[in-house]
């Protein structure tokens, strides 16, 4: 009841919509009990009596029911669906964004596949529970208290009779539904599994095909089908259990009402016409009884997505757990560390360990370190992706906690290892978030990533609409378009995670010339994976398992014979030798 209440606590804004879909449910009602309510005039005066005005009036009178019926009966659906359908719209506006405002950590903890699965099947379910069971609920309870006013009026005794075991039904229904409503959360689970694989498979189709594993991954798929199956077929046995008891309950009631009724007017007490108008009152009332118990099926697998949706919606987000409260308008960059420590939540290892490193405004900070040791951890606590364990972390001498999230991120720029691109034009997500911004601006910044003359050869230039992320671009490409955004960001500290790896080496040499226009005049922390990035660093940071272990340029770090010299022999001296000759920009 909490978690419906919390869902019908949306309605607020659409009073005006309710009331006049209660007003129609109200009427239809009142019209399924006038039909049951006439049948006693049109036996008794019609076909006993033979009144010839009444048989005039009543068909009449029918006609009239039937059209007013017809009317309030378009008019509630339709209200009702527009305030569920409104009402799950903006429930799942919220969601998304509330999603986008959660921290960094809590998308690392959840896969992607079911973040989707909420958004879309679990809200999709709380529709069904607003619209359709809201509509049910309220017309078929109306239409229910009409009815009852109906058998009561025509014979108080045997309408008591008829209703006494209408609360027996009660307690199987309930119990029923607490099963229902386990089963379905299973159910959504398995739906976020298929949803979640079925994302995974899309992302790396070149793999699948590459290992041939097609057949493979079908399989996996059928498996966590056949299991979502078994788990429908559950929540069907369940809740078609009530029909047993519904038909039971009605038969019963059939059996008391004839044997009853049918005495007394053997005896005279009581008119044909009165209790076939009672006996209809009383079928009439099964189908909103059934109805009841249906709708109470559903409402228990709408309210466990519900339980997952609102266990979503009560994860602090970001900007309630801030408690940074001074706007920067501007910085210089000098950005520090201070005996920073950091775990990520499930690991025993400190992925960061009292590291200290200051960088001046404008410093290019190379870091190295083998897989593991941390380099990815310590640039992403920069724009508070996560919070320190331990430590802090200033810029220009103001702690970063005490600074707006974002305000902080204003000044900070990413180049990510994986460049994101969305499906949008190239003028666009080159000026991504960015307001106010001239198509000189957008041109100036592609020229300076070397990214203006492929951007021309499109068909549409920079109206050109980038595919899938960015397939119809090389990598190279790619990461150009992702250093233009950068450049038109303009922001004082830079973290650019190097993705030069695997590209060729004239993609290389472009995004390396384009690499050293993003980063003048800016503090820049590098990833370094090359060692060209390494020669043009202000000093090199070198992490082994969380810790910084040595701090210097190239050439001094060489001659400490450290961790560094074997990272380099490892990683960086081959690279030393074909950069030689090449011309540096």
């Amino acid at each position: 009841m909490k978690l419906y209440l919390r869902l019908l606590s949306g309605l607020r804004p659409y009073r005006r919509h309710i009331f006049a879909a209660l007003f129609c449910s109200v009427m239809v009602a009142l019209a399924t009990a006038a039909y049951a309510w006439l049948i006693r005039p049109i036996l008794d005066d019609v076909f006993i009596r033979k009144d010839h005005f009444m048989l005039i009036v009543l068909p009449l009178l029918v006609f009239v029911i039937g059209f007013l019926k017809g009317i309030f009966s378009y008019g509630q659906v339709y209200l009702i669906r527009y305030v569920g359908h409104k009402l799950i719209s903006d429930i799942r506006a919220d969601l998304y964004k509330h999603l986008l405002l959660l921290p960094v950590g809590f998308h690392a903890k959840h896969h992607t596949g079911r973040l989707i699965s909420h958004v879309i099947n679990d809200v999709g379910l709380l529709q069904t529970a607003v619209s359709t069971v809201a509509k049910d609920v309220i017309q078929q309870s109306l239409t229910l208290v009409a009815l009852t006013g109906v058998i009561f009026y025509q014979n108080f005794y045997l309408a008591s009779l008829a209703t006494f075991i209408i609360p027996f039904t009660v307690y199987p229904l309930v119990r029923l539904g607490r099963r229902l409503r386990r089963i379905a959360r299973e159910g959504q689970e398995k739906v976020g599994d298929l949803t979640g694989l079925m994302q995974e498979s899309f992302s790396g189709i070149r793999i699948i095909k590459a290992f041939g594993k097609e057949d493979f991954e079908s399989e996996r798929f059928s498996e966590k089908n056949r299991n979502y199956f078994k788990n429908v077929m559950k929540v069907t046995a369940v809740s078609e259990s009530s029909s047993p008891v519904m038909e039971t309950v009605g038969g019963i009631g059939a059996a008391l009402i004839i044997w009853y009724g049918g005495y007394q007017v053997v005896a005279g007490t009581m008119t044909p016409g009165a209790f076939f108008s009672f006996m209809a009152a009383s079928m009439m009332m099964y189908p909103p009884l059934r109805g009841l118990g249906s709708a109470h099926n559903v409402l228990q697998q709408a309210l466990a997505a519900a339980e997952r949706v609102y266990a979503t919606l009560d994860e602090k987000n970001e900007r309630e757990i801030d408690v940074g409260y001074r706007t920067l308008n501007s910085i210089k960059g000098a950005v520090e560390f201070r005996d920073v420590s950091f775990r990520y939540d499930g690991t025993k290892r400190a992925a960061l360990s009292s590291v200290s490193l200051k960088a001046n405004p404008g410093d290019m900070v190379a870091i190295v370190g083998s897989s593991g040791a941390g380099k990815s951890t310590l640039v992403n606590l920069i724009p508070r992706f996560y919070e320190p364990e331990d430590g802090t972390i200033l810029i220009d001498g103001i702690p970063i906690q005490d600074i707006t999230l974002p305000s902080l991120r204003r000044h900070i720029g990413i180049v990510s290892q994986e460049v994101v691109l969305f499906d949008h034009t190239i003028r666009w997500n080159i000026a991504y978030g960015l307001k106010g911004i001239s198509d000189q601006q957008i041109m100036d910044a592609a020229e300076a990533a070397y990214a203006h003359l492929f951007i021309s050869k499109m068909p549409e230039g920079y109206d050109s609409v980038i595919e899938k992320g960015g397939e119809n671009f090389s990598g190279g490409e790619r990461q150009r378009l992702a250093i233009a955004r950068a450049l038109l960001k303009d922001p004082p500290i830079l973290i650019f995670d190097e993705a030069t790896s695997a590209l060729d080496a004239e993609s290389e040499f472009m995004v390396r010339k384009a690499m050293m226009n993003l980063v003048r005049h800016r503090t820049t922390f590098v990833i370094a994976h090359r060692f060209s990035t390494i020669q043009k660093a202000t000093f090199i940071v070198v992490l082994d398992k969380g810790q910084v272990v040595e701090v210097g340029r190239h050439e001094e770090l060489i001659r400490r014979d450290g961790v560094y010299k074997r990272i380099y022999q490892m990683q960086f001296k081959d690279a030393e030798v074909k950069i030689e000759g090449q011309k540096e920009v």
